[in-house]
């Protein structure tokens, strides 16, 4: 049974920003590089700033960061720009040097958060420590494993505790680097009401160009605030120079998001209509999904000279989904109408790629 948390205490308790707004480079890279982020995160109205100390990458000999010297720079930025400073952790080791700089929060990053073991040793190190502690997802859409996560950082003693959602690991295709699979947040959410939850749209999109709708997709589903990767010279970056933006673009995108007016009154109301939200945007995801694979066999019927439309195959889907759909309490008209439509644009797609090829 998942803890109530009901003795939570805001993040930074003295920002009193809302949305809560993180921002800053994927790696400290330079002295220079991390003071001209944080005079931009500044600029942009943004009160934290975040940068990787360590950076823990898939493939040895990638850069891994500069290591404990950076938190010097960070402390740097915090006294020139007035800014809350807070880095990635993932030992015990890390978390003794960050706190030893003075730092006003750290998080512990989604390979750590699938790691029990390893999250277990840094909750033991916080103990009688009282600091900002955010939570990214684990790499696997696992809502047990990220609760667990955090129910062993709260037992720790830790009160300013949040969570942020990166999005999760896939092998399918999609548009995004990282699956947002809305529905797990907003899970956890139901589950600890009173914790406070991020978004990070850096890491779900992978791609700057992607970063500013999703943004705005996480404030609309309730986030309480974004964790976004901000550098300087974007395409120059060290690490994860396609997710990056700059600091100018950051300033643009926070003053263009549209602030909703929260759910007045019946709360269950509430959510009920983010479950649906996410199911929509999840049903987008997947129609995406589709019309590549749909672009897929075409370029295949385009080289082997077959025609675009299988009137037999078409029959036999319709035909296996209305089965499904009776099965699950749907009705046959609603589905055929759904899957007319859905092989309409198949077709549309795959007839333009005939006429582009002529």
């Amino acid at each position: 049974m998942t803890m109530p948390m009901n003795d939570l205490k805001p993040l930074f308790g003295d920002v009193a920003q809302e949305p809560i707004y993180i921002a800053g480079p994927c790696s400290a890279e330079s002295r220079e590089q991390l003071l001209e982020a944080a005079r931009g995160v500044a600029d942009a109205g943004v009160a934290i700033l975040r940068a990787g100390v360590w950076k823990p990458r898939t493939k040895p000999g990638s850069f891994e960061g500069i290591g404990s010297r950076a938190l010097d720079w960070m402390a740097e930025a915090r006294e020139r720009y007035g800014l809350k400073i807070i880095t990635e952790v993932a030992t015990p080791e890390h978390l003794e040097l960050a706190l030893g700089a003075g730092v006003d929060g750290v998080w512990i990053g989604a390979r750590t958060t699938t790691n029990p073991f390893a999250t277990q040793q840094i909750a033991d190190a916080l103990r009688g420590v009282d600091t900002a502690v955010i939570v990214k997802n684990p790499v696997i859409p696992d809502v047990d494993l990220w609760v667990g996560a955090i129910e062993r950082i709260y037992n720790s003693g830790v009160r300013r505790l949040g969570a942020v959602h990166r999005g999760f690991g896939t092998q399918q295709t999609t548009p995004y680097r990282n699956a947002p699979h809305w529905s797990v947040p907003i899970e956890l959410h139901r589950r600890l009401p009173s914790l406070t939850i991020l978004s990070d749209p850096s890491h779900i999109g992978g791609r700057r160009d992607l970063v500013a709708q999703l943004s705005q997709q996480a404030l609309d589903l309730g986030f309480s605030g974004l964790m976004i990767e901000c550098h300087p010279s974007p395409d120059m970056a060290l690490s994860d120079a396609a997710q990056q933006i700059t600091p100018a673009a950051l300033g643009e995108m926070l003053a263009g998001l549209q602030l909703r007016r929260a759910h007045v009154g019946d709360n269950a109301i509430s959510d009920y209509r983010l479950h649906i939200d996410t199911i929509d945007n999840r049903i987008i995801e997947l129609l995406a999904e589709r019309m590549d694979v749909a672009r897929e066999i075409g370029e295949y019927k385009l080289k082997h000279n077959m025609a675009v439309v299988q009137h037999d195959r078409y029959n036999e889907m319709l035909m296996a989904v209305e089965m499904r759909a009776e099965a699950m309490g749907l009705t046959k008209s609603f589905i055929h109408q759904i899957f007319r439509t859905i092989h309409e644009e198949s077709v549309r797609l795959q007839i333009q790629l005939k006429e582009d090829d002529k």
